[in-house]
């Protein structure tokens, strides 16, 4: 009998270890659970702009110091990928259908570009009128849309770049324009003022023109950054100081809110095998945290 139970206390044992699932796994089941990714202080307080390429590697800005853009692996290990020149300090990453990397410079009033394969970096789009470029979103025809802020008097514009590279300026006098996307069918732009925290949205024509203003969300506390949505249309917001992301449904009522253990919460991608790992950068904790969302993001477009 003595044997029988040791046994079955065995077996049972086996089982349990067998059935013990890995860090990386528990956290692959995981929904909406946001854990470190990268070490924390390890980039700068202006950590900003995770984009992922069609290869699938990540970049953030500021990578230990202002000026520069990181990479990290998928085992959240960052080391320096290029330094910008000059004085051009980055915010938002895209990439375009060349594969090449555009940065919004916030200091230099330009759109810089990255040749991936050389590094060379270029000035796809240079503006004295720009304000501190902050986030761009790139449709599939390649027009761009940044945000452009001026934090000291609160308010902001918003442009479209066109394949000539010129900027054309859609609106201006709107508030601190700063998170910036396209709904998946690319027929909806996103554009958030963090100090008014009001979400806009326009409808986006072939051409890129914008009409139809309208409010999405509004908030009565904290701020906000960065925005991405997923492949069904739902809305990903960094809630700036408040340190969590809401997610909106099309319809615009929040059907969701991930808590984070920072509360600089600056930008967010859509990253992994299967584009369903959120990669969010905080500004207080100098680096990243990420979370599994039940639906896929929309990656390299190109």
């Amino acid at each position: 009998m003595k044997s029988l139970l040791l046994s079955g206390l065995f077996l049972i044992c086996l089982a349990a270890c067998h059935h013990k699932l890995s860090p990386s796994q528990e956290f692959a089941k995981s929904l909406f659970n946001a854990v470190d990714y990268t070490a924390m202080d390890i980039f700068s307080k202006n950590i900003e702009g995770p984009a992922v390429d069609k290869e699938g590697r990540l970049f953030v800005v500021n990578y230990q110091r202002d000026g520069t853009i990181g990479v990290v692996d998928a085992e959240g290990k960052a080391e320096l990928f290029v330094e910008l020149p000059g004085k051009s300090i980055g915010n938002a990453i895209q990439f375009n259908a060349q594969g090449n990397m555009l940065i919004a410079d916030f200091t230099g009033h330009n759109i810089l570009e990255v040749n991936m394969a050389t590094k060379e970096i270029s000035a796809y789009c240079h503006d004295p009128r720009f304000n501190q470029p902050n986030d761009l979103c790139i449709a599939r025809s390649g027009i761009i849309f940044a945000s452009d802020p001026d934090w000291k008097n609160q308010t902001g514009n918003l442009w479209r770049i066109g394949l000539d590279r010129k900027a054309v300026l859609l609106k201006e006098n709107m508030g601190t324009t700063n998170g910036i996307c396209l709904s998946p069918d690319e027929k909806i732009l996103y554009v958030n003022e963090s100090v008014q925290r009001r979400i806009w949205a326009f409808d986006v024509d072939a051409q890129g023109n914008i009409s139809g203003q309208r409010i999405f969300a509004l908030f009565e506390d904290f701020g906000m950054d960065g925005m991405k949505c997923d492949s069904k249309g739902n809305l990903y917001v960094c809630r700036h100081g408040k340190g969590t992301v809401a997610i909106f449904n099309p319809a615009g009522k929040q059907v969701q809110e991930v808590s984070l253990t920072g509360k600089g919460v600056s930008n967010i991608v859509f990253g992994g095998k299967d584009l369903k790992t959120c990669f969010v950068t905080l500004q207080d904790r100098k680096g990243m945290e990420k979370f599994r969302s039940d639906v896929a993001g929309i990656g390299y477009k190109f």
